[in-house]
């Protein structure tokens, strides 16, 4: 056998893969090596990265400067415990994000990554208003949501696929739908209702969906009217994604807790940070201990983690960085006019770096949709990762992206829809309706 196929028969009898359905997933692919968009297999085919591997990497695969400050971090610190002590990394790190978040926000909670981030967040305002004397324990969240895998990230989440087996242990949460003509339907009294909870302008797990930035405002002054805290969800959306730093960037109300993760350490480590205002932190400090908050992680803050976030940061605040996530949007936005109207393809939007549509099936456009499956091969096989929601497919590619690449993937998904006129179900030869 090939050293591909060792690894993927070694893998098979060891490993549990993440959404995936063991029985009847092919083997995995080895990955060996990554350079800036690319990922290698052990014979050396190179696979486009288009998806970020899961969103999460900004500048490229082993990109110098980010190894180099893992390598010294390591080399000097490689982990301590966050509760009593501190070090250089956290500090600078979390100076440096408050610069850049919105101005209310004034601390800075450290986690392992973005469904614990959530975790903290929801924490965090439940018992604001515990600590407040004026409990308010009902929590909403937009419909089609996904915060997350834990609990109660999962409790947050969309009632769906996801969350299925566990319905029965998840707690209550309302869910209001996207504005329907302008309008959101919104519960007329939300005095209950201790935050809400959002993915702001771009809904990334339910299928890529987009609302505007002036249905985002209106939706935060809303809640600023009723006291309601807001959690903005900035795992997926954070660090460029939608064109600027943050997605709350768009707007002038700002949220009052926001989670990061994911392109916070450029795709290298696992990180995760709640941020929050001064009134919510000033809520827990008390000579009681019994006010604190009692959440932390054996990895908190981790030093080689925090100084791979800050090394992202040194590239993302940059010129080039700013020119490149422009030119991805601009390059984005002529292709989407140019497949405006495909018999197959519906639902083209596009936000910032994120590019998404919808491949036209007889099923239902969700994430159980059969032709998913067939729509990862046909990508695969020529070399592009794309890993499709269902029938919808997005393209959110790391910032090193170049004209060449993009225009490879592109090309792709020209001929899936030149393919997809000729026999629109049956792309890999199983699946019909």
């Amino acid at each position: 056998m090939s050293e591909a196929e060792t690894l993927s028969r070694e893998d098979q009898q060891y490993i549990w893969h993440p959404y995936t359905q063991m029985k009847l997933h092919p083997l995995a692919i080895p990955l060996v090596r990554g350079s800036g968009t690319l990922l290698y297999d052990p014979s050396g085919k190179a696979y486009i990265d288009a998806i970020s591997s899961w969103w999460v990497n900004l500048h490229g695969h082993s990109h110098p400067h980010i190894a180099r400050e893992i390598f010294k971090q390591a080399s000097t610190l490689e982990h301590g415990i966050f509760a009593g002590f501190t070090h250089p990394q956290a500090i600078r790190l979390a100076s440096r994000l408050l610069a850049i978040l919105p101005p209310n926000q004034e601390k800075i909670f450290y986690t392992d990554d973005g469904s614990t981030a959530v975790e903290v967040a929801l924490k965090m305002a439940l018992q604001f208003w515990q600590l407040r004397g004026q409990p308010r324990r009902k929590v909403l969240a937009l419909e089609h949501a996904y915060h997350g895998d834990t609990f109660g990230a999962m409790s947050l989440s969309a009632r769906s696929l996801f969350t299925a087996a566990f319905s029965d242990y998840l707690f209550g949460v309302d869910f209001i739908p996207l504005p329907r003509n302008g309008i959101w339907e919104i519960p007329a009294d939300l005095s209950p209702y201790g935050a809400l909870i959002l993915e702001p302008l771009v809904q990334g797990s339910g299928g890529m969906l987009m609302y505007e930035a002036d249905l985002l405002e209106q939706l935060l002054i809303r809640c600023r009217e009723a006291s309601v805290l807001v959690i903005a969800d900035e795992v997926m959306t954070g660090f460029g994604r939608t064109g600027r730093l943050f997605a709350m960037d768009h707007v002038a109300e700002k949220p009052d807790l926001i989670c990061l993760s994911k392109g916070l350490t450029g795709g290298t480590m696992a990180l995760g940070v709640t941020s929050c205002t001064a009134s919510i932190y000033d809520a827990f400090l008390s000579s009681d201990r019994s006010r604190t908050l009692f959440h932390g992680h054996s990895y908190t803050a981790n030093p080689i983690a925090c100084a791979a976030a800050n090394a992202s940061l040194d590239l993302l605040l940059t010129g080039d960085c700013g020119r490149a996530i422009d030119r991805i949007g601009s390059r984005h936005g002529e292709f989407a006019e140019k497949i405006q109207g495909h018999p197959h393809f519906s639902n083209i939007r596009r936000k910032g770096t994120i590019l998404a549509f919808d491949v036209v099936t007889p099923w239902p456009d969700d994430y159980s949709n059969p032709l998913r499956d067939q729509l990862y091969e046909f990508f695969i096989r020529r070399g592009i990762l794309i890993r499709p929601l269902g029938n919808t497919l997005y393209l959110m590619p790391p910032y090193c992206i170049t004209d060449g690449e993009l225009n490879r993937v592109y090309q792709a998904i020209g001929e899936l829809g030149e393919d997809l006129g000729k026999d629109s179900w049956a792309l890999a030869g199983s699946i019909r309706p």
